[in-house]
């Protein structure tokens, strides 16, 4: 039976905690060490801190799944609001200097302010670098001539971004801080401190009640600044609520896991497809996308070269790079 366009946004919606559930019990399951079901049932009921098998579950494998959902999430909203607001079906947090302003950020943090460098504080560093990378981006695009190209636009922010990176390595080369720094320029999902996590949530909330609250006039704004401010859409100050809204979700994610590229780029596109006829659902199903989409890259990272872990971003660049040559092959990145 074939399922209407309409419908199918809906259904994915619907069947998306089975799927999570599923990826969340695969997850926890398989890796370095594969272990038992029982074991993951007594790690939950009974902790016990002497079982090593009981210290990966709950410190590293439940964290490391639930954070590759969150993160995935939160970088999906981030790229769909970047797109409709920019019409621009080239931008992402990985491509607009946002992640690279963040992993700048926390390298200044850790090198000049070292006490600060981690909770809060290394929330903080991360999102003012968030800030930072998108300002840098937008302010020089509007210095061109052609800023309303997304090809202009994808080239600037690589630009950008690799002179944050550079200019960040360098820093970190020259105070013999590379491999504290590693951790930001390459993603490590089996790394996520707990407690991090837990003080990232604030701020995901936050940032997400702000990116769903202009859901409406987003939307609009995708159709054309004039038709937006035709029907009442107060363009300038939704731009600037909704790029707080991207500072809070991309930023959080480099302070949690590091920079992780692409997800913010193809999920939104993805989404877009698939609910045509519903854009008030591209929000939400982006949502769901990313974070399952990322937790998929996370169980595949344990696989493709096994007993190794291959890098997660190596796993989400599989997806992404082709991805990303087509969108620019066709018509510079119009669909």
């Amino acid at each position: 039976m074939r399922i209407s366009n309409n419908r199918l946004p809906v259904l994915i919606l619907g069947l998306a905690p089975a799927i999570a559930l599923l990826l969340v019990v695969v997850s926890v399951l398989y890796g370095a060490k594969s272990i038992q079901p029982i074991d993951v049932w007594h790690a939950i009921v009974q902790f016990d801190e002497g079982n090593v098998d009981h210290q990966v579950i709950r410190h590293s494998r439940l964290p490391r799944v639930f954070g590759a959902l969150l993160i995935g999430a939160c970088l999906a909203l981030s790229g769909v609001v970047m797109q409709s607001i920019t019409r621009n079906d080239l931008a992402s947090p990985s491509l607009m200097g946002v992640l690279d302003g963040s992993v700048f950020a926390v390298t200044l943090a850790m090198i000049f302010l070292p006490s600060s460098g981690g909770g809060m504080g290394l929330i903080g560093f991360s999102l003012i670098g968030s800030a930072l990378g998108a300002a840098l981006v937008f302010g020089l695009l509007r210095m061109l001539p052609g800023r309303g190209d997304p090809v202009t636009l994808a080239i600037l922010g690589t630009l950008v971004g690799m002179f944050l990176n550079g200019t960040a390595d360098a820093l970190a080369l020259y105070y013999h801080i590379p491999q504290k720094i590693s951790f930001w320029y390459n993603a490590r999902l089996y790394q996520l401190d707990p407690e991090l996590i837990k003080l990232s949530l604030p701020f995901v909330l936050v940032g997400g009640l702000l990116v769903f609250g202009l859901s409406r006039s987003i939307t609009l704004l995708s159709l054309g600044e004039e038709q937006a401010e035709g029907l009442g859409v107060r363009t300038r100050l939704v731009k600037i609520l909704a790029m707080i809204g991207v500072t809070l979700l991309s930023g959080i994610t480099v302070a949690i896991a590091g920079k992780i590229a692409f997800i913010g780029l193809v999920i939104p596109h993805i989404a877009r497809r698939l609910a045509v006829r519903s854009t008030r659902l591209v929000l939400p199903l982006s949502a769901v996308l990313g974070g399952l989409f990322l937790a998929f890259c996370d169980i595949l990272s344990r696989f493709l070269n096994a007993p190794f872990e291959t890098p997660i971003g190596v796993v989400t660049a599989l997806f992404g790079v082709p991805f990303f040559l087509y969108l620019i092959k066709r018509k510079g990145g119009r669909l």
